[in-house]
């Protein structure tokens, strides 16, 4: 790939690698089929997804987004870029590069920018210690990424309108069912009206299900892609929406 393209891999759910100036930014690693009652959908995990990592991105702590067994399969010198108070856990997976941001704060790793965001969902709880923040991140170099992390509206995603090439906005969850802070196909279409990237591209849905209805092929990991597509077509039409099936690519 020439460098001065950006290339963004769906992995599945809220995982994508960002290939950017010739820097390998991987979102929230989920690169096993299972997870406790989860179970994947599409394509095999590919180890390219997951080797040469420049930097991983934690946007929070919940399960499908903070998984150990994950985390252990890429190198313990990658920099993990995480909410502040998650650093502990991560160390004690034996990597050597943790840092622990809160929104508004950037890090520099290799021709990239990494700077969280605020994300409106809810944070995972702590026994005699405040909830760990969830985030969103742009990663900058020569095009701005916008990783949305798992999130439902707020008021600062004005701030990013007009300076964002690509934003991977998640549209669902892992069950047929949305609690309160998360983005369904509507409100993610609002989002790039918003937001207004030149390119959009749905996450964090048609991947996860629960471990025993995945063969009924619920509606729910097929339809919100394309309701998306429709939603955004009618809300923003200028975005340029790119539904990416499991493992697959997008060139910028």
């Amino acid at each position: 790939m020439q460098e001065n393209k950006t290339r963004l891999t769906f992995v599945g759910h809220a995982t994508v690698l960002i290939e950017l100036d010739g820097t390998r930014v991987l979102t929230d690693p989920l690169l096993r089929d299972r997870a406790l009652h989860l179970r994947r959908r599409g394509a095999a995990i590919n180890s390219d997804w997951h080797t040469n990592i420049d930097a991983a991105l934690i946007s929070h702590t919940h399960i499908d987004h903070f998984d150990f067994a994950s985390l252990r399969k890429l190198d313990k010198n990658t920099p993990v870029i995480a909410p502040l108070g998650a650093g502990d856990d991560i160390r004690r997976l034996g990597f050597a590069h943790v840092r622990e941001v809160s929104a508004g704060e950037s890090v520099r790793v290799g021709a990239v920018r990494l700077t969280a965001t605020r994300a409106a969902h809810i944070p995972t709880p702590r026994v005699n210690a405040p909830p760990i923040e969830c985030l969103g991140f742009v990663v900058e170099g020569s095009r701005r990424v916008y990783f949305a992390g798992d999130t439902d509206l707020f008021d600062e995603m004005r701030d990013l309108r007009g300076q964002i090439d690509a934003a991977l906005l998640p549209i669902w969850g892992w069950g047929p069912r949305l609690g309160r802070g998360h983005l369904n196909p509507r409100t993610a279409a609002q989002a790039a009206e918003i937001i207004s990237p030149r390119v959009a591209v749905p996450i964090h849905w048609g991947t996860l299900h629960p471990v025993g209805i995945g063969w009924m092929q619920p509606a729910y990991l097929r339809e919100p892609g394309m309701q998306f597509k429709r939603e955004t077509a009618r809300l923003a039409p200028l975005v340029d929406v790119r539904v990416l099936e499991v493992g697959e690519s997008t060139v910028i």
